[in-house]
């Protein structure tokens, strides 16, 4: 490919909108361009690399014995209303209407559609296992896009479905799953980790994510050293011991201004531990109390997950509705609460004994509150957020660290077949629900993990199987007759031997192009310059900087070398 007839719009500038590296170089290198928030459109150069992660992650799902289709990213309403999730999926859902009032949305997920695609067409065991998979657009309308491609509203991603005729067939083809994304996501050179994950609106039994290591990932994982155990923030189990203690009789106690755990802490003297922090919530409508120890954190994923809700229906309570459940704001508390209030209680609070809690009266607690004594709640395993200092349940200590969700998969059991009645027959001829797994990659959202693990100061440093253009070939001066006959001998000789080449053709000036092929990262480089006359050019390397002058047909025989190797 010419450069000089490519479209390649690289920006000087960081663009002031981009926050973190990958959504910087991929707009300054003329990969993306912003069409609205969250939503991009992907220039050339971008798509090329687009492609060769999709044809990364085909290879791979094609060898796990996965068949490729490709469905219609506009999915019917009703599926979603049989399923039972069209109400409560939440607000990324986008909705809409056509022309005869129908309703429809964009797809976020498709496990609805490849269930009705089955439903009816896959009716013997004599037809399973299968393990069906698209790569097409997706669509969620996110409250705060950011980060580019990372956190978009529209996205490219490769979700696969599996169907069999037992739980114990569908954890074999969730172990099959399991290791091709190994494999991908080793071809892609990413570093990353495989976590407990938490299902949230997928439903399901069980799901590990694959996480991109990055400083400005969104998600947090936590993980052993020896990686006996890991996890993300979301999901990780909570060790938190009590202290055992006598119970003391209930006191109501005067505690004028102090609303905070920190302030009752400090006002009553006692360690921020010794009390229970009561959130106030909405959950779907109904006024919930939460209880969890006054040193930790409430994690509503894990709260979601008890209740069974999804997480937008959860939202801390307005002053008015404090007020109208016989409280008061930062005096909240479970003993003597009126009316009809959810209480649920961490696990470690009904452990306790003699803490401090709200009295639901302005500036005043209890002191030595104990459950189930001085009232009743329903408990929850753990509802706690993990933190730094925590260990793992083995008691080894947790490390933490940030990255990016680049692949999920899912046991999710019967969910979809029930809901949708999709059944086949087994060797009896008795009716039987599919067993299914769910098994996501983020296309887009991998390449912005691969930029963000791969890049200097002057730009992306591509590993070679996933450069836009493995070789680029530079003619400094364009001007120069014997430049531009070498330039265009090397170019056609890498072309014969079936190497996708740049020709870096342009008449710029020497500093432009080569500031370009850094910024877009092309790991081999050929410079004919100065020496053209004499049929010796630069031979360079992106990544490793290795710099050395070779003959035209030198430099030709060492890419083809390095590329072969590859």
């Amino acid at each position: 490919m010419r450069l000089s007839k490519y479209y390649l719009p690289t920006l000087r500038e960081v663009p002031a909108d981009a926050e973190i590296a990958s959504h910087q170089l991929m707009l300054r290198s003329g990969m993306i361009r912003r069409s609205a928030s969250g939503i991009y459109s992907y220039l050339p150069l971008g798509l090329k690399v687009i492609q060769k992660v999709e044809q990364i992650v085909r290879e791979e799902m094609n060898r796990a014995g996965a068949l490729e289709i490709l469905m219609s990213a506009i999915q019917p309403q009703e599926i979603w209303e049989e399923s039972g999730r069209w109400d409560v999926y939440g607000p990324e859902m986008f909705k809409l209407q056509d022309r005869n009032g129908r309703g429809f949305c964009l797809g976020p997920t498709a496990e609805e559609y490849f269930t009705g695609l089955v439903k009816g067409e896959v009716s013997s065991y004599k037809q399973l296992p299968l393990n069906l998979y698209q790569i097409q657009t997706k669509y969620r309308d996110e409250k705060r896009p950011r980060f580019g491609v990372n956190r978009a509203r529209e996205f490219s991603m490769k979700d696969a479905y599996s169907f069999d005729v037992s739980p114990e067939a569908m954890m074999e083809a969730y172990q099959v799953m399991y290791d091709a994304y190994i494999k991908i996501f080793d071809r892609l050179k990413l570093k990353y980790r495989i976590v407990q994950g938490d299902a949230g609106a997928m439903g399901g039994n069980s799901s590990h994510e694959f996480i991109a290591l990055a400083e400005t990932g969104e998600g947090v994982i936590v993980y052993t050293e020896d990686g006996s155990y890991a996890a993300t923030d979301e999901k990780a189990e909570v060790v938190y011991s009590v202290e055992a203690r006598d119970e003391a009789p209930l006191e109501k106690v005067h505690t004028p201004g102090a609303k905070t755990i920190e302030e009752v802490a400090a006002f009553l003297g006692v360690e921020k531990a010794d009390t229970v922090k009561a959130i106030d919530l909405m959950v779907a409508g109904e006024p919930v109390l939460a209880l969890i120890p006054g040193d930790r954190e409430l994690n509503e994923i894990k709260l979601a997950a008890f209740l069974e809700v999804a997480e937008h229906e959860i939202a801390m309570m307005d002053e008015a509705q404090v007020l109208s459940m016989g409280s008061h704001p930062g005096f909240t508390g479970p003993v003597n609460l009126k009316g009809d209030v959810r209480i649920v209680l961490d696990r470690r609070v009904a452990e306790m004994k003699n803490f401090v809690t709200g009295a639901n009266e302005a500036d005043y607690h209890y002191l030595h509150t104990s459950y189930p004594r001085d009232f009743e709640g329903e408990v929850a395993e753990d509802l706690l957020m993990v933190e730094e200092g925590d260990t793992a349940p083995d008691g080894a200590l947790l490390e933490f660290a940030r990255g990016i969700e680049v692949g999920n998969i899912f046991q999710l059991g019967q969910k979809y077949s029930k809901s949708l009645h999709a059944t086949f027959l087994d060797e009896n001829g008795k009716e039987q629900f599919f067993w299914m797994g769910s098994y996501g990659v983020g296309v887009t959202r991998s390449v912005a993990a691969i930029v963000e693990q791969n890049h200097d100061e002057d730009g992306i440093l591509w590993p070679l199987n996933l450069a836009p253009f493995p070789v680029v070939v530079t003619v400094v001066n364009t001007k120069k007759e014997e430049q531009t006959a070498l330039g265009e001998a090397i170019y056609q000789k890498l072309l014969d031997a079936g190497v996708d080449v740049l020709l870096d053709d342009r008449n710029e000036r020497a500093g432009v192009k080569f500031k370009d092929r850094d910024l877009i990262g092309i790991p081999l480089r050929i410079s004919v310059g100065k020496k053209a006359g004499e049929n010796i050019v630069e031979y360079s390397t992106r990544r490793k900087g290795e710099n050395i002058e070779l003959t035209a047909e030198e430099a030709v025989a060492r890419v083809l070398r390095v590329l072969e190797a590859h």
